[in-house]
């Protein structure tokens, strides 16, 4: 097992030849929160990865191994429930205001300019849809706040090389309902 112990955010520093040349690993929110955690690179080596703990993974992010190889990090995709606010006559405060609901049930939230980002939850899937928004079941990149005081917090409004925060509609299904006054089709 190769043991990575150290990590470079974003790749900072690095040229992009050689973070192209690396191998990857593909890490869900999940794996990628935990400081601690085995994976599979894209060459099939086994990696033990000790970080310090508190310190968040990032798609970008590149891992460094005790013999000194690199292992660029990608998010990968996931099932999430992606927020937006009603077609027909939502506002960027309705955007807003979901937010900041969201964020005071400590939710885990991923902020996009056009849409919000959550992991599955029924019941707040329910709740926005009762707010007018509409909340659709997709398979994208997660990649939450890190919070005013993560280790390892820079933002992510924009997107990465390696995932992109648009998808085609075909290529999941929509098992979604809109609030009483959104009605429109998919």
């Amino acid at each position: 097992m190769l043991i990575c112990s150290k990590l470079i955010s974003g790749g900072q520093g690095l040229a992009a030849a050689l973070l192209k040349r690396a191998p990857t690993v593909e890490l869900d929110w999940d794996v990628r929160q935990k400081s601690r955690f085995d994976a599979i690179d894209s060459t099939g080596r086994s990696l033990g990865v000790f970080l310090t703990r508190g310190t968040l993974v990032r798609g970008g992010d590149v891992l460094v191994a005790e013999d000194g190889s690199l292992i660029r990090v990608v998010a990968a995709p996931q099932e999430v429930l992606r927020i937006t606010a009603c077609a027909e006559h939502g506002t960027a405060f309705d955007l807003t205001r979901a937010a900041y609901h969201l964020g005071n049930r400590h939710v885990p939230i991923e902020l996009q300019p056009d849409h919000l980002k959550i992991e599955p939850d029924h019941v707040l899937s329910d709740m926005l849809r009762a707010m007018h928004m509409t909340v659709v079941t997709v398979h994208e990149a997660f990649e939450p706040e890190g919070g005013a005081y993560s280790s390892h917090g820079h933002s992510h409004g924009h997107s990465h090389g390696e995932h992109s925060h648009s998808h085609d509609h075909a290529d999941h299904s929509h098992g979604h309902v809109h609030g009483p006054s959104c009605k429109h089709d998919h």
